[in-house]
């Protein structure tokens, strides 16, 4: 194959992976194979590194680079972001011979596994995050030459059209998912980040701003002890055993019935660095007309099977006496079982539970 014919099938392979996301690890791999380099990297920015794709030489290296601080150290992003370059450019573009010879991450990061040099550039996209592209260089093969910058800058264009086509389709997928949960009647978002809104459905839609508010920082919710439940779901996101659903009661109003909020994370897969979607946000309305199933309630809440039961009997009015004979336990292991109801529903007061499972507006405090 001539090398035009190859780099003709390179440019088809990149859109491709605009429109396949799963192939962007197998294309960078080529990429960094046709210009003498070792595989690369594709990273999600917002503010720094926030996820990434790598070809499989790095699979091993990349969630330490992540994880254990380097990428927050990385002197590079900050000042390509400065340089605002529309094209690729090398570190000796970014920093001074000096500064790569004894910057920390340079000297025990990079070429401790064999990355001495790199090319990269930074692809703004219409969300507001952008999308770096970074080819990295084995040591021993020296700094990245200027004829592989403009090979590089050859090559932008479709690596932009991709990302911008990859990022549509993302954005898409996140409609696609709230528009689901429309289908089975319930309000829902996609969460990105801290908890900022991407995309909703219309009947979320309609809850804003009586109920949510699209705030820079996160959503919000105008019921304060709900709000301040979800500001403590999103903030353990991020953590590595923040991977279970969180679940919080928000008040009925005039306006509408008691509602159950559900966080829900988004993880693996299913979390693409073209969206960073961190999160679901789907909202269940309270049947006034009855009392959920145990069921139903430790669906809700994360509640245990006893828990559940229990959360029941009180939403019926049965005392902790006759609950503790129904399921054949002592009175302080039900009063044991409520206070962890009260604690997963984020209550803090047995009548504010009746008042929700009754359909009727309660009071935190």
């Amino acid at each position: 194959m001539s090398e035009s014919a190859h780099f003709d099938s390179l440019i088809d392979r990149i859109y491709e992976a605009g429109l396949i996301p799963s192939l962007w690890p197998a294309v960078l791999g080529e990429l960094g194979a046709a210009i003498g380099g070792n595989g690369g990297f594709l990273f999600g920015v917002r503010d720094g590194y926030t996820s990434a794709v790598n070809s499989v030489e790095y699979d091993q290296l990349m969630p330490v680079f992540l994880r254990d601080g380097w990428s927050e150290r990385d002197p590079n992003l900050p000042r390509a972001i400065a340089l605002n370059h529309a094209g690729f450019v090398t570190d000796y573009d970014l920093l001074s011979e000096e500064e790569i010879a004894t910057n920390d991450v340079y000297c025990n990061f990079y070429r401790q596994h064999g990355i001495g040099y790199r090319a990269g550039t930074i692809i703004p996209m219409p969300s507001g995050d952008s999308i770096a592209i970074v080819m990295p260089r084995h040591q021993d093969h020296g700094p990245v030459p200027r004829e592989v910058v403009d090979l590089l800058d050859g090559l932008r264009p479709h690596l932009a059209r991709a990302s911008l086509a990859a990022n549509r389709i993302g954005f898409e997928r996140a409609r696609a998912q709230v528009d689901a949960l429309q289908a089975l009647g319930l309000p829902g978002a996609v969460l990105r980040g801290s908890g900022g809104v991407f995309a909703v459905n219309s009947l979320f839609d309609a809850l804003v701003p009586s109920l949510f508010q699209d705030r820079a920082q996160r959503v919000t919710v105008t019921d304060v002890a709900a709000d301040a439940l979800l500001a403590e779901a999103l903030a353990t996101l991020p953590l590595a055993g923040g991977r279970t659903v969180k679940s919080m009661p928000v008040a009925a109003t005039a306006g509408h019935v008691p509602m159950v909020l559900h966080v829900i994370p988004v993880r693996g897969s299913a979390r693409d660095v073209f969206t960073q979607a961190t999160a679901l946000l789907v909202v269940t309305p309270v049947d006034r007309a009855a009392v959920p199933t145990a069921e139903v309630l430790q669906g809700l809440f994360d509640l245990t099977p006893a828990e559940a039961r229990v959360a029941r009997g009180v939403g019926q009015a049965v005392t902790i006496d006759a609950l503790a004979d129904a399921t054949g336990v002592n009175r302080e292991t039900v009063r044991s079982q409520l206070k962890a109801v009260l604690s997963k529903t984020g209550l803090s007061r047995q009548q504010e539970l009746v008042s929700l499972l009754a359909g009727k507006a309660f009071r935190g405090g």
